[in-house]
């Protein structure tokens, strides 16, 4: 149906978790995660610990934005993540975000879980990772069709340029049904800038695979900067936004009234601003 009132209107994206859980600004939180893990390994080849390592952060943001998507719908969003690191270099995490059941039916909370493995050969960095997206309690009432989706991911660094793609194995993706194949390429930039402050660029392309289902295509961008505060402290500030194959962002809504009876309507692609601080432990 339409845009705007359809029921297509609530298979919308979500994308991998683009709010990182170190440095605490959108970048896809266990790659980024994965590849700092690497570098300390292969820094630390000489004197390698007898077992895993575990991390932890906490994070509020401004909004949650997700591959160039609003998932919390303009609103405040709290986040955490938990990750184990082997010294082999196989490791393992969790990560959580409130989000709005405005972008998602009857959705307030993502939860992902991912694993892998990741190396070094020089200045080269390499992943190889799984991830599960639940969303719990969301499905769309018109069809009963849950979010929940699963990925396989392959990632490459060199330097402060990295480049990843993410590749739908379950039927369905995020909400829209046979959808299997749908693929999602990442590439940017963390360069250092000294003093504790960090440049992020970000590109990404998404493709929906299915019969019609390419109308949901859509590309994003982000700018921005972390700075490191000390004491396991860290602000970033980006700018970001994503621009749709077609209109089926521009008036977005679950079609669910809410609760003053009001369906609300809003595009989650527009650019917008996102601020954040994160507490690593």
């Amino acid at each position: 149906m339409k845009n705007g009132s359809g029921r297509l209107t609530r298979a919308r994206r979500r994308a991998c978790c683009y709010a990182l859980a170190a440095a605490g600004i959108a970048l896809g939180s266990a790659f980024c995660a994965v590849n700092a893990r690497a570098q300390a390994i292969d820094g630390a080849a000489a004197a390698p610990a007898a077992g895993g390592t575990v991390t932890g952060n906490a994070t509020v943001v401004s909004q949650y934005v997700s591959r160039g998507m609003r998932q919390s719908w303009g609103k405040p969003a709290a986040q955490a993540g938990l990750d184990y690191a082997h010294p082999s270099g196989w490791s393992a995490g969790t990560w959580v975000s409130t989000i709005s059941d405005h972008y998602v039916e009857d959705g307030t909370v993502e939860w992902d879980l991912y694993g892998g493995y990741s190396g070094s050969v020089g200045d080269i960095g390499y992943s190889a990772l799984a991830y599960y997206y639940k969303y719990p309690g969301a499905v769309i009432s018109a069809t009963g069709t849950k979010f929940d989706y699963a990925e396989l991911s392959a990632g490459l660094t060199y330097k402060a340029f990295y480049a990843k793609y993410n590749r739908t194995v379950s039927s369905d993706f995020f909400g829209i049904t046979n959808a299997r194949g749908t693929g999602y390429l990442d590439v940017g930039m963390n360069q250092d800038l000294g003093d504790g402050w960090t440049l992020n660029l970000h590109a990404g392309n998404g493709r929906v695979a299915g019969a019609g289902n390419d109308v949901w295509n859509w590309h994003d961008a982000k700018i921005g900067a972390t700075k490191t505060l000390g004491g396991g402290w860290s602000g970033a500030v980006a700018w970001t936004r994503a621009w749709g194959k077609t209109g089926i962002y521009d008036a977005y809504t679950t079609g669910m009234p809410n609760g003053k009876g009001i369906v609300e309507y809003s595009n989650p692609a527009k650019g917008t601003l996102v601020v954040s601080v994160t507490r690593s432990f």
